[in-house]
């Protein structure tokens, strides 16, 4: 689900904070040594998301924010602000010429490039949490 969070509103918080958990508490976060990755430079992008790009810069840019339930990508438009809420059971990943995140009939590619060197270890806390969430939420062999 993507959700425009330019003017920050009790009930979009809500609706993320069902999606995909609520943000890390500051102790946790110290533990996990960060839940947002660094930023990252946005390689491409589905047609469905192309609007929310800046067409006329040759760099777009995104953070990634870890939550127990999924992940939020930010992505910034100028002076308009946007979440792509993607929980872990919707969630696929790619590791080819970079990483590609892929749900919901959207997918975004960040290349690989110094920000994707510098985000190595929290794709790998990234990978960590959706397989942690798959094993616990796994209803097919129970």
């Amino acid at each position: 689900m993507i959700l425009d969070t330019t003017y920050n509103q009790k009930v979009k918080k809500q609706i993320v904070n069902d999606l995909v958990g609520k943000p890390f508490s500051f102790i946790e976060a110290i533990k996990f040594r960060g839940v947002i990755s660094k930023r990252l430079i946005i390689k491409e992008v589905s047609p469905n998301l192309r609007r929310r790009m800046n067409i006329a810069l040759d760099f777009n840019f995104a953070n990634i924010e870890l939550r127990s339930g999924g992940i939020l990508i930010h992505i910034n438009k100028e002076q308009e602000f946007c979440i792509w809420a993607i929980p872990y059971r919707q969630l696929a990943v790619n590791k080819i010429n970079g990483l590609s995140i892929h749900a919901q009939g959207r997918y975004i590619h960040f290349g690989n490039d110094k920000s994707f060197q510098k985000n190595r270890v929290f794709f790998s806390k990234l990978l960590n949490e959706k397989i942690k969430y798959e094993f616990n939420h796994d209803f097919h062999n129970r």
